[in-house]
């Protein structure tokens, strides 16, 4: 007689444990990475960009808000010792930067830390990644994109006297309505990528050499104003507050990683995205803490303190006049576009990845055939981003990018020495030298900045990652393209 209350047999339990774990770790080969380049749904990217233009895609994406915007903030955390938290900050940003070009010159595809991990980590910690870099990209666009109002009300100020009142220019919890310049400059920017990759760069690199311009120009007009006591109380926080800043000014390097987003669309991306990577990086860290030092040195650092457009105010007075941060104004609101433009660009890239790989709707990975873009994919992420940015607070938004960020970043470091491991014979054109020391020091750095952000950050974040893994779960672990043919998955072990 068959016993129907009987418990299942052991081993049905153990398999299906087995089962789910062995789906959790699957991994796509290096090989289908790269053999999938630029395939999508109805269409194929183009390969129409070159070192310059990837180098401009780097810089457009790391150069602006940061530096225009959240230096206001930063200075009251740390004192005239800001300067010493961009070069921690950029340290960080350095050694992530050298794992980046080592995996991006051996696996040049659109994902970037999101194809980096499913190669060398695993399904679900590819999803972690990829739902981290929605939240630095998607996230980002919107807090430059509310920096980008503060520029523009100066700029209107300077030319014609008057200014977007605060009910249609700050966020509801701020005093306004609608952020109504952050939701205008993400939508005009998607009309621009819509027009087509190639298009969008030769506009991006117009507007870099003009965000540029005009940082040389505000350190020209700002050192005429240098006082060397403003260096006197150096460090008035200690550490602790040094630390704060370089968390919060980490956010002016999100976005070197643009050019990996663009591995698909790169000429020659083996040779070209890591001297992007690292080119872009080394011009941005320079410009920096240039800017910083000549900011404090005409400043008294408890004068940032709730300061808007902070460069503009510095040259308005040092110069004694208005015109001359009026003329940095509009050179901001140009350049703090391209960074709208660039980085709202590596988000539909990013998505355009997971798209392919069945994690998210294959909405997001169609591309037209006539513009080579994955144009569903960038509307959808516009309307998202525009939508963030016209009602959240600047504040909120750069600490959350950041987190998100650092974490993503971590897991770059981490994939560096897996895949040393895992394909010591793989053709790499760049190497992180001294073999897992960077990428220990850069996993190290990352740890460092992420838990020198504050409580509310971390509850923001853990609600995002608990958000994403529900979806993973519910959605993309049963419409993998590793689950619907398994036969593609990689092997479990490697040596």
């Amino acid at each position: 007689m068959l016993d129907h209350g009987a418990a299942p047999p052991v081993e049905d339990s153990t398999a299906r444990k087995t089962s789910v774990l062995s789906a959790l770790a699957r991994r796509k080969p290096v090989e289908n990475l790269v053999a999938e380049g630029g395939q999508g749904e109805g269409g194929s990217l183009r390969r129409t960009l070159g070192m310059w233009q990837l180098t401009m895609i780097s810089i457009g994406a790391t150069l602006g808000t940061g530096i225009f915007v959240v230096l206001g903030s930063a200075v009251p955390k740390a004192g005239p010792a800001v300067t010493l938290s961009f070069v921690i900050a950029g340290l960080t940003a350095l050694f992530s930067a050298l794992s980046y070009a080592e995996l991006a010159g051996s696996i040049p595809v659109a994902g970037s830390s999101y194809s980096y991990a499913y190669a060398t980590m695993g399904e679900l910690v590819a999803w972690v990644c990829g739902w981290c870099l929605v939240l630095e990209y998607g996230v980002s666009v919107a807090a430059v994109a509310v920096g980008w109002g503060e520029y523009l009300n100066e700029l209107l100020d300077g030319t014609i006297g008057v200014t977007i009142p605060d009910v249609l220019s700050s966020a509801p919890g701020e005093g306004g309505l609608i952020n109504l310049p952050g939701l205008i400059v993400v939508l005009l920017a998607m009309v621009m990528l819509l027009g087509g990759a190639r298009e969008s760069a030769t506009l991006n690199t117009i507007m870099v050499v003009v965000k540029i311009a005009a940082l040389v120009l505000f350190c020209a007009i700002g050192f005429m104003g240098f006082k060397s006591g403003n260096y006197k109380d150096f460090m008035p926080l200690g550490m602790a507050g040094v630390g704060a800043a370089s968390a919060s000014l980490f956010f002016s390097y999100i976005g070197f990683d643009a050019a990996s987003t663009a591995g698909e669309e790169a000429k020659d991306p083996k040779r070209d995205l890591p001297r992007a990577i690292m080119l872009s990086l080394l011009i941005v860290t320079v410009l920096y803490v240039l800017v910083a030092a000549v900011a404090v040195g005409a400043w008294k650092w408890k004068d940032f303190a709730g300061s808007e457009a902070t460069l503009a105010a510095i040259m308005n007075d040092v110069t004694g006049q208005t015109f001359w941060g009026t003329m940095l104004a509009a050179g901001a609101v140009i350049s703090i576009a391209s960074v709208v433009l660039t980085v709202l660009y590596g988000q539909t890239r990013v998505l355009f990845a997971m798209s392919r790989d069945g994690l998210v709707p294959k909405a997001f990975g169609k591309v037209s055939p006539k513009t080579g873009t994955p144009r569903v994919n960038t509307v959808i992420v516009s309307l998202f981003c525009a939508a963030l940015a016209s009602v959240i607070p600047l504040g909120k938004l750069v600490d959350a990018t950041s987190i998100g960020t650092l974490f993503a970043f971590g897991l770059v470091n981490i994939a560096v020495i897996v895949l040393r491991y895992t394909r010591p014979d793989m053709p790499r054109t760049f190497k992180v030298a001294l073999g897992p020391v960077f990428p220990v020091l850069g996993f190290g750095f990352c740890a460092y900045n992420m838990f020198s952000l504050d409580a509310v950050t971390w509850v923001v974040f853990g609600c995002w990652m608990a958000a994403g893994l529900v979806f993973y779960f519910l959605y993309g672990m049963r419409r993998s393209r590793l689950a619907t043919a398994p036969a593609l998955a990689e092997a479990p072990a490697e040596k």
